[in-house]
């Protein structure tokens, strides 16, 4: 009697134990399918935020190539403005004396 006592605990908890590692089981699974789409949605924004970043590159790297001759064309156009405000400096200089003889 004894022997049958401890064989039906031992198949009672036996099927309690099996029942909640199927439980457990179920879970593990749903939470898993889950996390694979989250991951697979956020490695997607991923590939996506990277795909712009490289296009965004892209489009600096040809803003760079047509800056350089602009800037070098701006230099150019400093220096001759430099040069001809030193050449009107200079006229203005030479012609002051006249200043005098202008009515205002």
């Amino acid at each position: 009697m004894i022997v049958l006592v401890a064989f039906l605990v031992g198949a009672a908890l036996s099927l309690v134990a099996g029942t909640v590692a199927v439980v457990r089981g179920i879970g593990l699974w749903r939470q898993t399918k889950r996390s694979g789409g989250t991951f697979m949605s956020e490695l997607s924004a991923f590939e996506e935020r990277s795909a712009r970043t490289e296009r965004h590159l892209a489009e600096w790297e040809r803003s760079n190539a047509q800056l350089e001759p602009a800037l070098e064309r701006l230099r150019v156009s400093l220096a001759r403005l430099r040069v001809l405000q030193d050449a009107l400096e200079r006229a203005q200089s030479r012609v002051r004396w006249l200043r005098v003889f202008v009515p205002r």
